[in-house]
């Protein structure tokens, strides 16, 4: 069965169910499957949790779902550029997991890897910390977190083949390979397709092992977060 959709609504046709568990890849909004989240917005699904580096800008990314009240509870690293989501959380109206953005990284890895829980230093002594088994190693206190593994599982890459091998530039590659691991089911927006065989081995990111369903992004606005310039020098 081919893995290649002809569009981000019928990639992810059959998958949704209200009060899923989804992790979106990227990190700010490079790298973020757009596509998809458009999709997921117009499925109409709701009381998600969501997971994700971060929530959006207030019209773009998971920042759509936050308008359309879609999202349930965010699990998160880096919320501060929307308004909306902010809004929702001081009004108590959505609920927050707030995670040190290193132990976000390897609490996504670890659920993709199997791996039920581990032990970090990070969070010690803070709000991080508060109702977390402590353990002492070697005279230092560390934290017990868990892995987190998803329903559904949205990831942007550059370029992929027919069978779902995908490779990542850049700063996309931050959240989206872990990601692509740890989803029963994850669905990839790419730049570009190409046939199998077509990619180098070496430079393969994440096996086509774990993709179930792939689509070729179209149009990517590819938005700066926050455009900062500086005054042209006199000559």
């Amino acid at each position: 069965m081919s893995k290649v959709y002809s569009d981000a609504r019928s990639a992810i046709d059959g998958i949704l169910f209200d009060g899923m568990t989804i992790m979106a890849g990227g990190f700010g909004l490079c790298g973020i499957p757009e596509n998809l989240i458009v999709a997921l917005r117009d499925s109409g699904s709701k009381d998600i949790t969501a997971i994700s580096n971060n929530a959006g800008v207030d019209d773009f990314g998971l920042g759509l779902l936050l308008q359309t009240r879609q999202i349930r509870k965010m699990i998160s690293s880096y919320v501060g550029e929307n308004k909306e989501f902010e809004r929702q959380y001081l009004a108590d109206e959505l609920e927050l997991e707030f995670n040190p953005q290193g132990t976000l990284a390897e609490r996504i890895r670890a659920g993709g890897a199997g791996i039920p829980g581990f032990y970090t230093k990070t969070g010690v002594g803070t709000l991080v910390a508060e109702g977390k088994e402590h353990k002492d190693f070697d005279g230092e206190t560390y934290i017990m977190e868990t892995g987190l593994k998803a329903d559904v599982s949205l990831v942007k890459a550059w370029k992929g083949d027919k069978e779902g091998n995908l490779i990542y530039r850049k700063t996309a590659r931050n959240f989206n390979p872990m990601m692509a691991t740890a989803g029963k089911i994850t669905v990839a927006e790419v730049e570009e397709l190409v046939e199998v065989g077509e990619l180098d081995p070496d430079n393969i990111h994440t096996p086509g092992i774990y993709v179930q369903r792939i689509i070729v992004s179209k149009n990517p606005e590819k938005r700066i977060e926050q455009l900062t310039t500086r005054p042209k020098e006199e000559g």
